[in-house]
């Protein structure tokens, strides 16, 4: 645990110096320092346990160096059932994808874990969002998440997205009741109205599965093992 912090803050420190200095030397008006707040969903979904979701991300930066942070909250009657963020620096490794390494922390479900982190970033053929990482633990633990998005513009305003992710993990963790192989996976489909780029309202249906031991251990405590929920939300960016 003291390793993994350790090691999150060279490499924020490392990146705020590099940060700086890309600065002194390129110029503001060369390679100015950019920022970016991005709520990709701050949403009521409605189903087994009716969970407020938020999950946003943010960078400061420029083209090729830049520091992020991600973070997802969900809570059900008022109390976080699960919370996790990312402290991330990025580098661009092409004129499309950044590589991403850091750290994350799971703040909740209790236990706290925390990993390092290796993932990438950025826009695949056909125009789909990619995020991808491979995260390593304490106690020999890994996992694995995969997250794909993509927009299709039915008209100038009304945009079509469908969303999937799935998590794997290297060994059973009975303490957070996730099991090894594919643990869970989420397939959204949402329909968003841009009344301004920055600001999109949407409506969707999303559907959650848990799978093997964790679908077990959900069991175990008389917790579904899949879930179709109807909602509502939006996404905003500035």
């Amino acid at each position: 645990m003291k390793l993994i912090r350790d090691v999150g803050v060279a490499i924020a420190t490392s990146a705020t110096l590099l940060l700086v200095s890309q600065y002194s030397v390129a110029g503001a008006k060369e390679d100015p320092l950019l920022t970016m707040i991005k709520v990709d969903q701050l949403e009521q979904r409605y189903g087994d346990e009716d969970p407020f979701v938020i999950e946003a991300q943010a960078w400061v930066g420029y083209d090729l160096n830049k520091l992020w942070l991600k973070t997802r909250v969900e809570r059900v009657d008022g109390e976080n059932q699960g919370a996790e963020w990312q402290l991330l620096y990025g580098k661009a490794i092409s004129a499309f994808w950044d590589l991403q390494v850091g750290v994350k922390q799971d703040v909740k479900p209790r236990p706290t874990r925390e990993w390092a982190v290796i993932g990438v970033q950025g826009l695949a053929p056909y125009y789909i969002d990619v995020d991808a990482a491979f995260f390593v633990g304490e106690s020999g633990r890994t996992a694995v998440r995969v997250n794909a998005e993509y927009e299709l513009m039915l008209t100038q305003r009304w945009v079509l997205i469908p969303e999937l992710e799935m998590n794997f993990f290297g060994k059973n963790d009975t303490a957070t009741g996730t099991g090894s192989g594919l643990s869970d996976s989420e397939l959204g489909l949402r329909l968003a109205y841009e009344v301004r780029r920055e600001f999109a309202p949407y409506i969707g249906i999303n559907w959650e599965k848990k799978y093997g031991r964790s679908a077990d251990f959900a069991a175990a405590e008389n917790e579904p093992t899949s879930d179709t929920q109807f909602v509502i939300g939006a996404s905003v960016w500035f």
